[in-house]
């Protein structure tokens, strides 16, 4: 049963380091059992290991990594007189930078290696050149949807 009303987002506020939102945001998504300041470092050394490899800004990299895997269509099953299709459908912006975090997250956290910090920064780096598992995932999601074509005219 739907809800009777949808509750207001609530707003985040930006990192102290970087002052974005997304960071902060991003943070959050690391996050394990409320230790944000944990969380926190982490991400932050993961960054100084992008800008020490690549000597570029982080933010850059960062943004370009999440573009790179934020999927633009996605299937949603949707009942039809007693057949489930999978209906293609766009992704709204708030979901796409969702999907890309915890995409990203899970793709690091699944590769071999030392610390997360290090994982995490070798997996930013690897989305921002368009490569590594979580752009596949992407890949992978945009395959289905266009694999689901025909259902299309199912949309919600």
């Amino acid at each position: 049963m739907p809800r009777r009303y949808r509750p207001e987002r609530r707003q985040i506020p930006p990192d102290p380091k970087y002052g974005s939102v997304k960071v902060q945001s991003f943070i959050n998504r690391v996050m394990r059992n409320g230790k944000k300041s944990v969380a926190a470092r982490l991400v932050y050394t993961a960054f100084d290991i992008i800008q020490e490899k690549t000597g570029d800004d982080p933010i850059k990299v960062f943004e370009k990594a999440l573009r790179n895997v934020s999927p633009i269509m996605e299937v949603r099953p949707r009942r039809v007189g007693g057949a489930t299709y999978q209906v293609p459908m766009e992704v709204p912006p708030h979901r796409q930078f969702a999907l890309a975090c915890r995409w990203i997250i899970a793709a690091a956290k699944a590769r071999p290696g030392k610390g997360f910090s290090e994982k995490l920064a070798a997996e930013l780096m690897d989305a921002a050149r368009g490569q590594g598992a979580a752009v596949r995932k992407r890949e992978e999601t945009h395959r289905m949807a266009e694999a689901n074509r025909a259902f299309a005219h199912f949309r919600v």
